[in-house]
């Protein structure tokens, strides 16, 4: 019988690296900083409709609203370039075809042609039906590198955390600290790997029915807006990037950082077992083996460690 992913097994070994605890003090040298925990509004700006934005008494859950009218999002203030990046998210629930909740990091504030990206977007659904979790790796404005998932619990009924690792060696998208996809870079240059720009972190609710459900065939049905996503505890244990445009000492790879350390920079063996895991069971679409759309895969494909 195929098994979960071992997750007591995860938390042990990046707790020994520093993952779980990554906010706490100590650790941090160089330009490296972590994000305040004690204000999610002090990392953040809004972007579009501001009143379609709440927040709790206590200002550290936000709440994002998508009707008729408008969705909405929000922004670091600061740049990254490498680092651990985590969020909780508890998405739309009910019927939410058509409904897309993006957490992503961008180089760009805007869809500029030369942009890198890193991509969570959580694709909603009929009522009763799962969502899909979509990733997508772009590298000077070009992308085409989804995967989509399932998932192994109810994104609607309860807060899950969404992670990103990202170092010169290697992207990895987590779940609940378990790795679904491993995006690993090539020792020799290559256009793939997103390696020089900094990165703003994103997240947005916005209508999305022209692709999102089922290839567009399923229309978002407004009469259950609004929808709402909810986020908590972000946190960037990363190199921040000032406002200037000289890179910052953490920027150099000098290994400093427990995220630009040996044990960060591939999966381990029981990492490998359950990405192992994720392939056989969960994953719905991989571009690398599509070749209706790609007859030679991408070079980066050859680059993983984890296979179904």
């Amino acid at each position: 019988m195929e098994r979960r992913p071992s997750i007591g097994v995860l938390l042990a070994t990046w707790i020994a690296v520093g993952v779980v605890g990554c906010c706490g003090g100590g650790g941090l040298r160089g330009a490296a900083a972590a994000a305040d925990p004690a204000s999610f509004g002090g990392n953040f700006e809004i972007t579009g409709a501001e009143d379609h934005v709440k927040s709790s008494a206590d200002g550290q859950t936000w709440y994002l609203y998508l009707d008729k009218k408008a969705g909405v999002g929000f922004q670091t203030k600061q740049r990254y370039l490498f680092g651990w990046f985590s969020m909780k998210l508890k998405l739309a629930g009910n019927d939410s075809a058509g409904v897309v909740t993006a957490y992503y990091m961008c180089s760009d504030l805007d869809a500029a042609p030369e942009r890198d990206e890193l991509d969570f977007e959580f694709l909603g659904n009929r009522t009763g039906q799962p969502y899909v979790i979509q990733t997508n790796v772009y590298r000077s404005g070009v992308g085409g590198r989804e995967m989509r998932h399932s998932l192994w619990f109810d994104p609607t009924a309860d807060f899950h955390t969404y992670s990103i690792l990202w170092n010169p060696k290697q992207i990895v998208f987590f779940v609940d600290k378990v790795p679904i996809r491993e995006y690993r870079n090539s020792e020799k240059p290559n256009t793939f790997f997103p390696i020089m720009k900094p990165m703003y972190v994103f997240s947005s609710i916005w209508n999305a029915d022209d692709w999102a459900t089922r290839g567009g065939l399923e229309k978002t049905d407004w009469t259950n807006a609004p929808f709402v996503s909810s986020y908590r505890d972000f946190t960037a244990d990363a190199c921040a990037w000032g406002p200037t445009a000289a890179p910052p000492s953490c920027a150099a790879a000098t290994g400093d950082s427990w995220w630009d350390q040996p044990p960060a920079w591939a999966l381990d063996d029981a990492q490998r077992e359950d990405s192992s895991w994720v392939a056989r069971n969960l994953v719905i679409y991989d571009y690398c083996g599509d070749r209706e759309r790609y007859p030679a895969p991408a070079e980066e494909c050859a680059l993983r460690t984890t296979s179904s």
